[in-house]
Parts: structure tokens; sequence; C-alpha cells
């Protein structure tokens, strides 16, 4: 049976949305006539939704709905409860309609025979390739009740550093917004006007009140232009890092900007340690976790390292000299991962040093956001300043000659 998304009317002409299991489409709608419902749509559970419009959109679970599936699932699972009960009683717990369809429509490939991992990966928008390979090998080890615990713990714990930094960029970044349209409203609203009584007097102007006028009457005159100019520039240097030899040129560049280079190492050896630890802990070979942990790197070059290093793996070599000869990784991750090989414990040194390189990064983050406060007070401050003082210096002249 599959899953399918629906909405009918009922006796007394409202409308009601929900999610239920049929042989096909026109099974479903038998059922809902059986109901007394008259069935206005039905579609099949999936990750594409169509609308009335000539294009599609595809749909996916957000974070927190991933970290809630996982952590609920996992209860449920280490509770002894079987797969598909258990999908269903996740799907049934969910308040939005869209995640309970999509959890159905794993359950309906459970039940047709597909494991876990390969129901997963149907809807790949919403599950990674580690979350997949992660369930395979729980699946296969019997461990599938502790790999979903380790995953909920990971999946937390990157929702939670996520919500942390924007949280912390929401104030300077609301306060940038809101100088801009300040100081965006003088220069339409107030500062012509202004201006134009001061030209009527014929007095000499200084020159950042020429300036102003300038600005003022460029503002005024090509808006339109300078838009497009924004947005040229911001469309081209999205299609610039699209293309495979720019974008690894730029990330390459990343490691030699001394605070940038502390954060992409940062962060991308505390994704992939975390990636890692998951996958090891998990059962599966290093090899295969190597090359999947690599694909979570967001740096291409670096990522083109770890693939590299995968390779001089399945060699023969150690994880921490092959981690060495890429050359991007902090020592303390080395140490560890040492230590980990030497004491059968890689997946927990692993772990460890993940959470300290991403209390790293959020302390730097946290850092350069409280600096950028004061600075975007200072600039805002001295825009504002020189915009009165380009216009109380001529009224003051005017005052003077009166």
């Amino acid at each position: 049976m599959a899953a399918f998304e629906y909405a009918a009317l009922d006796g007394n002409g409202k409308q009601s949305k929900g999610v239920l299991e049929a042989d096909s489409a026109r099974h479903l709608r038998q059922i809902l006539r059986d109901q007394g419902l008259t069935p206005l749509e039905v579609t099949p559970a999936t990750e594409r939704d169509t609308s009335g419009f000539s294009f599609t959109f595809n749909r996916s679970m957000s974070g927190l709905d991933r970290v809630l599936f996982t952590r609920q699932l996992a209860t449920l699972v280490g509770s002894s409860l079987p797969i598909e009960e258990a999908l269903a009683a996740v799907a049934q717990q969910t308040e939005k309609q869209f995640v309970s369809a999509l959890i159905m429509g794993i359950r309906s490939k459970v039940l047709e025979g597909h494991s876990l991992a390969s129901s997963l990966r149907e809807y790949s928008n919403s599950f990674t390739n580690l979350y997949c390979s992660s369930i395979a090998a729980g699946e296969q080890s019997g461990h599938l009740d502790r790999v979903l615990e380790n995953l909920a713990d990971y999946q937390e714990k990157q929702f939670e550093s996520t919500r942390n930094v924007e949280m912390a960029l929401f104030y300077p970044v609301a306060l940038l917004i809101l100088a801009f349209v300040i100081v965006g409203a003088l220069m339409v609203y107030v500062v012509p006007d202004l201006i134009t009584v001061i030209e009527g007097t014929g007095s000499e102007l200084p020159w950042f009140t020429v300036l102003l006028i300038g600005m003022t009457n460029g503002l005024r005159d090509y808006w339109w232009a300078l838009l497009l100019g924004i947005s040229g520039i911001v469309m081209a240097i999205r299609w610039a890092l699209r293309q495979p030899n720019l974008r690894l040129k730029f990330d390459k560049q990343k490691f030699s900007i001394p605070m940038v280079r502390r954060i992409s190492r940062s962060a991308n050896a505390a994704r992939y340690a975390n990636t890692l630890s998951i996958l090891t802990g998990a059962g599966v070979p290093l090899v295969e976790a190597m090359s999947i942990a690599s694909e979570v790197v967001s740096n291409t070059w670096l990522k083109r390292g770890l693939q590299q290093a995968t390779q001089t793996v399945s060699e023969g070599m150690s994880l921490k000299v092959s981690l060495e000869q890429v050359g991007q990784f902090p020592p303390m991750l080395l140490h560890m991962v040492g230590s980990g090989e030497q004491s059968g414990e890689l997946d927990q040194m692993l772990g460890r040093v993940a959470d300290f390189q991403q209390a790293e990064v959020e302390r730097i983050v946290s850092t350069m956001v409280k600096l950028f406060e004061p600075i975007m007070l200072l600039i805002m401050g001295a825009v504002v300043l020189f915009i009165v003082m380009a216009i109380l210096l001529p009224i003051l002249s005017i005052n003077t000659l009166v």
C-alpha cells in the first residue's frame, strides 16, 4: 500500500485534508466516498509539491522536523516496536501534514519489503547520504536503536549551533537594515528640500554639501541602475562560484585569510570529525566512512584533499598520517585521531574533538558579531554626522551673512 495526501469535502461542505494509505489513488477515492466525503484532490506522498502554476516546488523536512523525527523514532525502536509501527506512530505525532505524508510514504516502502535505509533514500531532499548510510549500518549490525540515538544527538547539536549563530546575527543584521532605511529616507524625502533652500541663497557651498547634493541627485535619478548593478554583481559572483576551477581557487584562498582561515578550518574539521564519528560508531568500514564524510565538507579544495586521504588509507596508511598530508586540520584533531587509532576508540575521540571544534567556531563567530555591532554604530553615526554637517554648515553661513 502507498501513502496519499487528500483533500475532500464533508456533508456540510467543509474541506478536510489528511494522509491515508491505499492500494491506488482510485482506491483511496473510494475509501473517502465510503466515509461520506467527496474527494477533491488525491496525490502521492512525495517530496514534490505541485501547484496550479507551471513549475514545481521541492518540499523537504526542516532541520527541526528531522531532529524530532529521529529522536521519536529512536525512542520507539529502542522500545522494541517494529519499524512500520514506529513510523506510523511518528506520523500521527507530527502536526504538519506534509511531514506526516512523507513519513507514511517511507512506511509504505518498508511495508513493501524495502529496508529503512533504502526507503529513506527515496527522499533525498530530506535525508542526506550520511543519514541513510548510518541507518543502513545500524540495520546490518542490529544496533539500529543506538545508531538512531547517535544521529539524534548529532542533529540536535548541528541544529543548536546553527540556531545560535542565526540568533547572534539577528541583531546586527536588523540594525544594518534599519540604518539603511533611515538614511535612505533622509536622502530621498528630507535632504532634497533642504538642499533646494540652500541652493536658493546663492552662497558658496562646502565641498561635502556639493558631494551630498551629487549623491542625492544620483540616487534619485539612477536608483534603478544602482539596483541593476548590485543584482548583476551578485549574479556574477554566484555564477563564478558555480565554476569548478574558480570555486576551487576561491576555497583554497580562504585558508590564507587569517580570520576566515580559522573559521573555515574549524567548521570543516568539526563537520568531518562528527560525521566520521557517527559512521565508524555505526560499524561502517573506515574507508567507506571517510568517503561519505568527505562529501559533507563544504570547502571543495579541502574535499579534494580528503578524497586523496581516503585513497591513501585504502592503500594501508594510517588515518592520522593521511589527514596530516591534507595540511589543513587542527593539530588537536590529528593527535586525537592518532590516540583513537592506538586505543581502538576512534569514534569517541572523533566525537570529542568535533565538539571542541564546533565550540571554537561558535566562539569565533560570537566574537566577530560582538565586534560588528559597535563598528556598525560608528559607521552609521559617521554617515548621519556627514549628512547633518552638510546641511547645517550652509544654514549657519546664511545666518552669519544676515
